[in-house]
């Protein structure tokens, strides 16, 4: 039998079964032949969780007839024969140690010591060495260094692929390996629309682990060509490219859109880290789709127990920071809390507090769990790891000690102690839109005539900071701002620009949120002024204007 009639007959066999008796059929093979088959039988077998059948493919005598022609005939192996059969031998988890697989290395190092080997082979024998758990960086550099002899620019797709993962294990902080990996980045750029999934994931991992930050035009371009690539990724690669993009911090609406109509008709079938970095993806990007989130809340109702509890927090802060209750909010808490309920012991202290402080954001009110949080054992551990009790942290515990007791006063337990309270809630999502502050802030003046009148990013004892406070009295009539009494009414001025909203949205975030919520119940009339009402508002009048209609709607002046 030829080869091209071989392998039209092997690649039509799904099975190792079906392989090994076509196999015996065969009365002659040659090396090419050989290693071709062990390639097939690697591809049915080997999927994300290892061998399928080790002991009924490993013992077979047909497999074990041809592994003993590779371990003994090495040296008389065509290149392609040796390092395909190495390469396939590798991923069927055949011991490293063996003899065959000795053999075979010892003559890859030959022949690559002895310059025999082509671009391809170089290509093939790097992926193999990586697949080891302990990488040769001696044989792996020599890779390099064969590789750098042809030009970059006339690299294939997957050579360049397996040259970036192999400066990982081996990359220095030398002059010359950086000049190759700017010369690798350029070269990357033009080649990005040829990339498969696989090697679009493989090198976009590959700039993480290389820390190429200033590799912004080849991130760009890999995270265009990627939109494509999203029905096609498989788990693993969809995780390699959200890390890469959460780690540049870049986004494209486009491959959002690729995400939406993918996720949601694919969730059942995700492993848990492919839904919670997808989840993690949205929250850090501020994007709040709708779509992936329902389908995550329903994925993680009937799937939670697969969850790891960081998977779990990664799935549900997002919940909590983009402020948003899916259609099934009842049955994703009462699931999340028959979690906790068995799992508590098992969360990383840190990773609980985020995970229960994103619940209060949305009136979710981990009541049952408060006691343990507030409890001095449960600080100490917060103390005891890193970041310890940061100003960050105490502002967690502090609002939800706040939300407690302005919205839980049903509950008796533990409080926490004023030693653990921040003075003022660190809110880094939502700082102040400067420019937009400025321009109300002209509007008012236009419309009160005085700075007197209102005060700006004033601090309440209540640990939240309010843009523009002003105050009235019983009548309605505008008190200076430095009067202390007789103040019937404090109107709290959200001033609230594109950062407090999720990404192209009019959604409050929901630190934003919660922060409105908690001055209306101390007493303040929130009054919001959201950027998309006055962006269109040129001049102060028209600003002046717009903030009578806000501020004092029944009034025909400021009442000043």
């Amino acid at each position: 039998m030829d080869e091209e009639m071989f392998f039209k007959k092997l690649n039509s066999l799904g099975t190792s079964k079906e392989i090994f008796e076509f196999l015996r059929s065969v009365e002659v093979m040659s090396d090419i032949m050989a290693s071709g088959a062990l390639q097939r039988i690697s591809e049915v077998e080997v999927d994300d969780t290892g061998v399928k059948n080790p002991e009924e493919v490993l013992e077979n005598e047909v497999f074990r007839a041809l592994c003993f022609q590779f371990e003994f005939e090495s040296s008389k192996l065509s290149n392609t024969g040796l390092l395909d059969a190495l390469q396939a031998l590798l991923k069927l988890r055949v011991d490293p140690q063996s003899t065959l697989m000795a053999n075979l290395l010892s003559e890859s190092k030959e022949r690559l010591g002895n310059r025999r080997l082509n671009a391809e082979n170089l290509c093939s024998l790097g992926e193999s060495l990586l697949e080891l758990d302990g990488p040769s960086c001696a044989m792996l550099e020599q890779i390099v260094s064969h590789m750098r002899e042809k030009d970059i620019e006339n690299w294939s797709p997957r050579e360049m692929a397996m040259v970036y993962k192999i400066l990982q294990v081996t990359v220095g902080e030398g002059e010359q390996c950086r000049d190759l990996l700017s010369r690798m980045n350029s070269a990357t750029l033009t080649i990005a629309h040829l990339l498969s999934p696989e090697l679009t994931s493989v090198i976009l991992s590959s700039l993480v682990a290389l820390r190429q930050t200033q590799a912004v035009p080849l991130v760009m371009a890999l995270c265009k060509h990627s939109v494509k690539h999203v029905p096609y990724f498989t788990d693993d690669e969809l995780v390699k490219v959200l890390a890469a993009f959460l780690f540049f911090g870049h986004r494209e609406h486009v491959f959002t859109e690729a995400l939406e109509a993918h996720v949601p008709a694919s969730i059942s079938t995700m492993r848990p880290e492919t839904v919670s970095k997808v989840m993690q993806y949205c929250c850090q990007k501020a994007i709040l789709s709708k779509p992936i989130f329902d389908a995550a809340a329903e994925h993680f109702i009937s799937d939670a127990d697969s969850f790891t509890t960081t998977q779990i927090a990664e799935s549900i802060v997002p919940f909590g920071t983009l402020n948003y209750l899916p259609p099934s909010a009842s049955s994703l808490f009462r699931k999340l809390e028959a979690v906790l309920q068995t799992r508590f012991s098992q969360f990383q202290p840190h990773t609980l507090l985020n995970l229960l402080h994103s619940c209060v954001l949305i009136q979710r009110y981990p009541v049952n769990f408060l006691a343990k949080i507030f409890s001095p054992y449960f600080l100490q551990q917060l103390q005891a790891q890193p970041p310890g009790l940061d100003r960050f942290v105490a502002s967690q515990l502090t609002q939800l000690f706040l939300t407690v007791t302005l919205e839980c006063p049903f509950y008796k337990g533990p409080k926490l102690l004023p030693k653990y309270q921040v003075n003022v809630f660190l809110t880094p999502r939502c700082s102040p839109d400067v420019h937009l502050l400025k321009r109300v802030k002209s509007g008012l003046l236009y419309l009160l005539k005085k700075r007197m009148y209102f005060s700006s990013e004033v601090s309440t004892p209540y640990f939240y900071t309010v843009d523009i406070e002003i105050k009235l009295d019983e009548e309605g009539f505008i008190l200076p701002a430095t009067q202390c009494e007789e103040i019937h009414t404090r109107i709290a001025l959200c001033v609230d620009g594109r950062n407090r909203f999720c990404l192209n949205s009019h959604n409050l975030l929901g630190e934003e949120a919660i922060k409105q919520r908690h001055l209306q119940l101390l007493g303040y009339k929130v009054v919001q002024v959201p950027f998309f009402e006055v962006e269109s508002l040129k001049s102060c009048r028209k600003m002046a204007e717009y903030l009578h209609k806000k501020i004092l709607p029944h009034t025909s002046g400021h009442g000043c």
